[in-house]
């Protein structure tokens, strides 16, 4: 089985010490977001969970740790963005944190189990094409030879992402302009020697050479693993997604930093509240196991086959 760690929260910016110790546990705890007192056990045993997939805008914290976690194959989704602090207010600095510490992740696992994740693309009065066109050529340059592959997706616009961005000036995208800011992001990738890809979005832009990607992707799972991965296609993301299926480890209302177009924050109240009640010693990323809580094992295998996959030559 694959690990999310996790589209719900940024695991490796703020919780590594809950998920260094859920490991050395061998077993953690998830609540149902639909089903507060409904909990799955998800076992941590490297003979069924085939690899984790991070998602972070902020690898630092965990960095320190990626020792612990030699039994399992990983690699990052590395969010780094044009946005200042009006639009992701708890992110570092950017250019003086963020960048080096993609260069560093990248110099210790390699560039092609750190992808760069530009989403979401939205525009506002101060971040317009021009300004994504600018901001993107800047970034691939400092990221060349420290990825392979870069991934775009265009905002969603949800109930609470759109009072988020109220104020800010904030423009849905038109197809026209979609198209236009994927055709020259493809020219820009292209000189930096980077893959382009899509993230859930039903534009079709293979004209550009950009494909619809995989972020829990099969084939780098089987490249880290040397492995064959029998994996079905995740059922419970949007039609346009084209994940395979896995666990998401996280809880919703728990991550820091703020990001005003986030679907996985509700309320800065919901966050404040669940961070107060984070144990790093708990099975839970946030608050105890209660009384009335129901826990049930989660079925969990291995997608491994047994014959190896020699490497090309």
């Amino acid at each position: 089985m694959i690990l999310s760690a996790s589209r719900r929260t940024d695991l490796p910016a703020y919780y590594p010490d809950w998920f260094c110790n859920r490991v050395r546990e061998g077993y953690l705890l998830v609540r149902n977001p639909m089903n507060f007192h409904q909990v799955s056990r998800i076992s941590l045993s490297p003979e069924v969970v085939d690899g984790i997939v991070f998602w972070t805008k902020n690898p630092l914290p965990l960095m320190l740790r990626l020792e612990e976690l030699r039994a399992y194959p990983y690699y990052f989704q590395f969010s780094l963005t044009p946005y200042g602090k009006d639009v992701e207010p708890g992110v570092p600095s950017k250019n003086d944190v963020i960048l080096p510490a993609f260069q560093q992740l990248s110099r210790r696992i390699g560039p092609e189990r750190v992808i760069w994740r530009y989403d979401p693309i939205l525009f506002t009065a101060r971040y317009t094409l021009e300004y994504h066109l600018t901001y993107f050529e800047q970034l691939a340059r400092r990221l060349e030879g420290y990825t392979r592959k870069c991934v775009i997706s265009f905002v969603d616009l949800y109930r609470n992402t759109r009072a988020n961005l109220d104020g800010l000036g904030f423009s849905p995208l038109t197809q026209k302009e979609m198209t236009e800011l994927a055709r020259r992001l493809a020219d820009i990738a292209n000189r930096h020697h980077l893959i382009l890809e899509t993230c859930a979005e039903r534009i079709d832009l293979e004209q550009f050479g950009i494909a619809h990607g995989h972020c829990i992707d099969q084939t780098l799972l089987e490249q880290l693993t040397g492995t064959r991965l029998t994996l079905e296609k995740d059922k419970n993301q949007r039609p346009e997604c084209g994940c395979m299926a896995s666990i998401d480890i996280g809880a919703y209302d728990s991550c820091r930093h703020g990001c005003r177009y986030c679907y996985a924050t509700h309320s800065p109240k919901s966050v404040a509240r669940n961070i107060q009640a984070h144990d790093p010693a708990s099975p839970l990323l946030t608050g105890q196991v209660l009384p009335e809580d129901i826990i049930r094992d989660r079925v969990m295998f291995s997608c491994r086959e047994e014959q190896l996959r020699l490497s090309a030559k």
